[in-house]
């Protein structure tokens, strides 16, 4: 199994048996893989990891995705909506403690018109322009992105959820297609944004084939961002009674999505640390670089539940950074007080 590791880590390639024996290796050889991993994250970013501050917004959704617990059909969500003041408070709370990024994220929410969206992006730029921001508001159309884009928008997160067309529809209702969800990844790319796809690694009907097709376009995409993350089941949703998704399984993914793509900007992600009380740490062992703290107000942060059991509902922002700087710390690593852009990317 080395030996397919080391061709990984000089290849950047995997065959399809390859990697469904990379998903079902030791221990004693996925330890391997995240080393290997660690010490391509550290030649590129030194023992540095970047934070984004993270301003959940609203959690109405217009969409019914099976998997998610503030899906319009789940008529028990508690549902809220962030004003623009609010989110400019969010932002400067989060600058005070030393934020350079901050990501916007939420259901499709159709009370945020283009121009509302527009004038909070240009609210955070004119207060702190030394700041990156970055959406995360799902499917809309290349004129909204670009006016997204040309007020000062710098980043547009979009997991494609699965590059497998059957799949695809295993998670979406019938109005939601994969052509249009890659169609937003390549317009956001094109308009100039820097672009993070992903997957919930273990969802409903996952294999080892649908995972080949998601690198496989990742390869396609070349995202400067991929969040990747357990799937956590919720109650109130189609998907209850679906087992989580392996913990053990996203830190392997973690590691080859490293390998695969040495610069890209990788989340150790609120749902691994949900699933593992040392989720984040393990992730940032395996090749993660980003760590997303929560800034929205404590009053609402429960009701934004994407999944059952989130972390650090209750914590309050300054609470919540220092606990994640002590984690880092304790592990040998370090927070990066920059904006983190991607080494490669420089905005037209």
């Amino acid at each position: 199994m080395k030996k397919i590791i080391d061709a990984l880590c000089k290849t950047k390639k995997l065959t399809k048996e390859e990697l469904s024996a990379v998903l079902d290796i030791s221990e004693e050889d996925r330890e391997y893989l995240s080393q290997r991993a660690r010490e391509i994250s550290i030649a590129e970013f030194g023992k540095k990891i970047y934070l984004r501050g993270l301003i959940e917004i609203s959690s109405y959704c217009k969409n019914d995705c099976y998997y998610c617990g503030i899906r319009r059909s789940n008529h028990n969500a508690q549902r809220y909506r962030l004003t623009p003041e609010e989110i400019l408070l969010c932002a400067d709370k989060g600058y005070e403690l030393g934020f350079r990024t901050f990501v916007l994220q939420g259901g499709e929410d159709i009370w945020y018109s283009d121009n509302v969206i527009c004038s909070v992006v240009e609210g955070i730029k004119s207060r702190h322009e030394d700041c990156a921001v970055t959406l995360s508001l799902g499917e809309k159309s290349y004129e909204s992105y670009k006016k997204y884009y040309d007020s000062g928008a710098d980043r547009y997160l979009l997991r494609h959820e699965t590059a497998d067309k059957a799949h695809y529809s295993m998670l979406h209702p019938k109005e939601m297609s994969l052509e249009n969800r890659k169609q937003c990844l390549y317009s956001l790319k094109e308009i100039g944004y820097q672009v993070g796809c992903g997957i919930m690694v273990g969802s409903p009907y996952q294999s080892a084939d649908t995972i080949y097709k998601d690198i496989e376009f990742m390869k396609e995409l070349q995202p400067h961002m991929i969040g990747i993350g357990p799937f956590i089941h919720h109650k109130d949703t189609p998907f209850a009674k679906f087992e989580n998704g392996s913990t053990r399984t996203t830190l392997i993914l973690l590691s080859i999505l490293r390998i695969m793509f040495p610069k890209v900007l990788l989340p150790a992600t609120t749902a691994l640390g949900t699933a593992d009380p040392m989720g984040r740490e393990k992730g940032i062992l395996a090749g993660a670089n980003v760590l997303m703290p929560n800034l929205s107000p404590v009053s609402q942060r429960k009701k934004y539940s994407l999944y059952d059991n989130k972390i650090c509902t209750g914590e309050e922002a300054a609470e919540c950074r220092n606990c994640l700087e002590r984690r880092i710390n304790s592990i040998g690593y370090e927070v990066d007080g920059g904006r983190g852009d991607h080494p490669d990317f420089k905005r037209s």
